[in-house]
C-alpha cells in the first residue's frame, strides 16, 4: 500500500499581463447575496494576524455539533483545469498525483470568502451559498518542475489605509497573494482585477536579488503577512539541491505602491550583524536557503513580525557551513516598518535534520509567577514547544541546553548541545528503541527490526550517518505548517502531531560525481519513512495525535489519537492507532476543536476540555487543510478545503465544503 510519500518541499512582464480575471459570466462580478451579512472575524489565514486559529462564535456547541451537515459545496476547477473562461487548460498529470496539495484556509472580508488553489487561482465566494463571485488566474505553467509540488495555503486581506471609502474597481482594499513562480500579486478585493498602481501592473517579481534561481524551485506557498501598510513575504525554496541555493530573504513591501521597503536575510552576510560570528565567514557568504516558507505572524500593538525560518542549505550535511548558523531554524522577531531584528530564538543549532520551523508562530498569553505574559508559542517538528516573551524572546518557561550525540561523518561537526524546553515537556516519547519496533504481524515486525538494526539509532538530534540514521521524531514529524491553535478562554494550546519514524543516509560521492542533491558537498543524501514491506510505519501506534497544553501551568492537559488509515480500517483495534496528518486545528467559543488533516477523508470535532471526539463529517476528498468558521444570516458555518495531499496519498479533488447546523 502507499501509506505515506515523504517529500519536502520567472515569467516576463508580457506573461504577467495575460493573467485572466473572470466572474461566472466574465462580466461585472456578482455581489454576495443581499441578506448575507457575514461576520466572525476570520480575516487572516490563521484567524487573526497572530495565528490563534480561534473564533469567538459559539452557536455550534458540544451539545449540538452531532447535528451538523453539509450546507454547500463548491468546486474550484483545479481537477479539470477549467477556468470558466477559456475552457480546459492543457493538463498536467503531476497536478493529479503527488504534486497537488490543497492546503488553503479561506479568509472572510467584505462579506466574501477569499481563497487560493494549488494551481494559484484566487477565488471569491459568497459565504452563504458558496457561489463564485470572481476569480483571478495568474496562469502558472502547469508543467513547472517543483520539488514540493503545487501548493498554496491562502491569501491575505489589506483593509486599505483608511483615507478613502472602498469603491468597486478602486483597489482601496486589496487581496495579496504569492505564487509558486515567484510573483506577489495585488488584486482589488471587490472585483479581483489587478491593482495597476502596485509594482508593474499589479505584480512584483520576487525572484530578483536572491541569487541564482532555478525555475520552479523558488516561489511562495504561504500567504503574505499584513502589518499595517507593509506586506511581508517569505519564500519557499526546493530543499537539498545545493549549497549555494537561492537566498531566503524576507522582504517588506509598501501595500500601495509595491516598493520594497526592506529585506532581512536569515543568513547574515557581514560582520555588522551580531550573529555573523556563528558562521564561518566563507560559509555565510556562500550558503543559501534559511527561508521562511511557513506563515508569518504579526503583533500589531508591538509592530513586530514573527518569522519562522528554515534550515541552511543543504539540510542534512553541514560541513560546508560550520557553526550554529544563527537565524536559521529559528523564530525571528522583526520590526515591521524597518525589518530590523528585535530578537531571535534558535530551535536547532547547526541543523542537520531539516528541523526548520514549519509552523506559524502563535501569539498567546502565558502565565509566569502568577502574572499574564504576552507570549509567542513556537511548535516544532521535534515535538518541542517553546513559549517565548513576545517583546524580548526570553523563554517564559525554562529552556535547557543539553548535550546531544556527535557526528562520525568526515567533515561534519555537529553542535554539542541543543535547546530543550523543560515546560511544556517534549511531546515525543524518545528515543525509539528496538523494543518499540512494531508490525501488524510477525513478518512485518521482523522486517522492521532488520531495517532498524541496520542503521544507527539514538536520541533526538542523533546526526545523519553513512550507515543510515533512524530519526524519531524526524523532518516530517511533530507540528508542521498546520500550526497550533489557542483558546484564550481556556488558555489551552492545541496542536496535532505526526508520530512516525524516518531515516536519512549520506553517501560518499565518487570521483567526478557532481549531480543529485547536496551539490557542493562530498555527499549525496537519501531519506524516507522507516516502514514495513507493506508500507506501514515501524513504530507502535498512535501515528497521529491531538494534544492540549495548559499555558497557565505549562503542563499537558490531554493527548488523544485521531484519524484512521483507510487501508487498515478492517484491522481490529486500528481505530485507536491514529493517522499521520497534514493540516491544523481550529478552536471555537463553543469549546470545540475542528480538524481535518488525517488520511481518512473526514473532518472531526473534539471536546476542547477532554479531547473526546464528538462528531465527524465525511469529505469528498482529503481534508489536508486547516478549517475556518464564520456567521452569516445568523447561522455558523465551518469551512474546509478538501482536495487531497500528494504526500499523504489521500483522495484527490478540488472541493470547498461548508458545514452548518440544520
Amino acid at each position: 500500500m502507499s501509506f505515506l510519500v515523504l517529500g519536502h518541499r520567472s515569467a516576463p512582464l508580457a506573461f504577467v499581463l495575460v493573467a485572466t480575471v473572470c466572474s461566472l459570466a466574465c462580466g461585472r462580478p456578482p455581489a454576495p447575496a443581499a441578506d448575507s451579512s457575514a461576520s466572525g472575524g476570520w480575516s487572516s489565514y490563521g484567524g487573526d494576524p497572530g495565528g490563534s486559529r480561534h473564533s469567538s462564535l459559539g452557536q455550534i456547541t458540544r451539545e449540538n455539533v452531532a447535528q451538523m451537515g453539509v450546507a454547500w459545496t463548491y468546486r474550484t476547477g483545479d481537477a479539470s483545469h477549467d477556468d470558466h473562461q477559456e475552457g480546459p487548460r492543457e493538463g498536467c498529470a503531476r497536478c493529479h498525483t503527488g504534486a497537488s496539495k490543497f492546503e488553503a484556509t479561506p479568509i472572510l472580508a467584505e462579506g466574501r470568502l477569499y481563497l487560493s488553489t494549488p494551481l494559484n487561482r484566487v477565488l471569491a465566494l459568497d459565504p452563504a451559498t458558496g457561489r463564485e463571485l470572481w476569480r483571478h488566474d495568474p496562469r502558472i505553467k502547469l508543467d513547472l518542475e517543483r520539488n514540493e509540488g503545487f501548493i498554496s495555503r491562502g491569501v491575505s486581506y489589506w483593509p486599505g489605509d483608511g483615507r478613502h471609502a472602498s469603491r468597486p474597481g478602486s483597489c482601496d482594499t486589496r487581496i495579496f497573494f504569492g505564487t509558486i513562480d515567484a510573483r506577489l500579486l495585488a488584486l482589488d478585493a471587490a472585483t479581483g482585477a489587478p491593482c495597476t498602481g502596485f509594482g508593474r501592473s499589479g505584480t512584483v517579481r520576487l525572484d530578483e536579488g536572491v541569487g541564482r534561481v532555478q525555475e520552479g524551485q523558488y516561489g511562495v506557498t504561504s500567504p503574505p503577512a499584513v502589518a499595517g501598510d507593509v506586506i511581508v513575504v517569505g519564500s519557499s525554496i526546493g530543499d537539498n539541491r545545493r549549497v549555494d541555493m537561492e537566498r531566503g530573504v524576507v522582504r517588506g513591501f509598501d501595500a500601495q505602491s509595491g516598493k520594497e521597503l526592506w529585506g532581512f536575510d536569515p543568513i547574515p552576510r557581514s560582520d555588522i550583524d551580531p550573529m555573523y560570528h556563528t558562521w564561518k565567514p566563507s560559509a555565510a557568504e556562500r550558503t543559501g536557503a534559511g527561508n521562511a516558507w511557513a506563515p508569518l505572524s504579526v503583533d500589531t500593538a508591538l509592530g513586530l513580525v514573527f518569522v519562522p525560518t528554515g534550515s541552511a542549505a543543504p539540510d542534512f550535511f553541514g560541513g560546508e557551513r560550520p557553526g550554529d548558523n544563527r537565524y536559521t531554524s529559528s523564530v525571528v522577531a522583526l520590526e515591521a516598518r524597518t525589518g530590523k531584528v528585535r530578537w531571535s530564538f534558535q530551535v536547532a543549532h547547526h541543523d542537520l535534520w531539516d528541523f526548520d520551523v514549519g509552523s506559524q508562530p502563535t501569539l498567546v498569553t502565558a502565565t509566569k509567577d502568577g502574572r499574564p505574559v504576552a507570549a509567542v508559542a513556537v511548535a516544532t517538528k521535534m515535538g518541542h514547544i517553546f513559549i517565548l516573551d513576545r517583546a524580548t524572546g526570553t523563554p517564559v518557561f525554562p529552556v535547557e541546553e543539553r548535550p546531544v550525540p556527535g557526528s562520525d561523518v568526515p567533515g561534519e561537526v555537529a553542535a554539542a548541545t541543543q535547546p530543550f524546553p523543560v515546560l511544556p515537556r517534549p511531546l515525543f516519547p524518545e528515543p525509539l528503541r528496538r523494543g518499540d519496533i512494531w508490525g501488524i504481524d510477525d513478518a512485518e515486525r521482523d522486517a522492521c527490526r532488520a531495517a532498524f538494526d541496520a542503521m544507527r539509532s539514538g536520541p533526538i538530534f542523533t546526526p545523519p550517518t553513512l550507515q543510515g540514521t533512524v530519526m524519531y521524531p524526524g523532518y516530517a514529524g511533530g507540528t508542521t505548517w498546520g500550526s497550533a491553535s489557542w483558546s484564550p478562554e481556556k488558555n489551552l494550546l492545541v496542536t496535532s502531531l505526526i508520530r512516525i519514524p524516518l531515516w536519512v543516509r549520506l553517501e560518499k560521492r565518487s570521483p567526478g560525481d557532481s549531480g543529485g542533491n547536496h551539490i557542493g558537498t562530498p555527499y549525496r543524501m537519501s531519506r524516507g519513512m522507516l516502514a514495513s514491506p507493506k508500507g506501514i510505519p515501524c513504530n507502535r501506534p498512535p501515528w497521529g495525535s491531538l494534544v492540549a497544553i495548559d499555558l497557565t501551568t505549562g503542563e499537558q492537559r490531554w493527548q488523544v489519537p485521531f484519524g484512521q488509515v483507510p487501508e487498515l480500517a478492517r484491522v481490529p483495534g486500528s481505530e485507536a492507532w491514529g493517522s499521520p496528518s497534514m493540516g491544523g486545528s481550529m478552536i471555537t467559543a463553543g469549546n470545540l476543536i475542528f480538524i481535518g488533516a488525517a488520511m481518512d477523508d473526514y473532518i472531526r470535532a473534539f471536546d476542547l476540555e477532554t479531547g473526546k471526539e464528538l462528531w465527524k463529517g465525511p469529505l469528498p476528498a482529503g481534508g489536508q487543510a486547516t478549517p475556518m468558521t464564520y456567521m452569516v444570516n445568523e447561522r455558523q458555518y465551518v469551512v474546509i478545503a478538501a482536495g487531497g495531499h500528494g504526500n499523504l496519498g489521500t483522495t484527490f479533488g478540488d472541493y470547498v465544503v461548508a458545514f452548518a447546523l440544520p
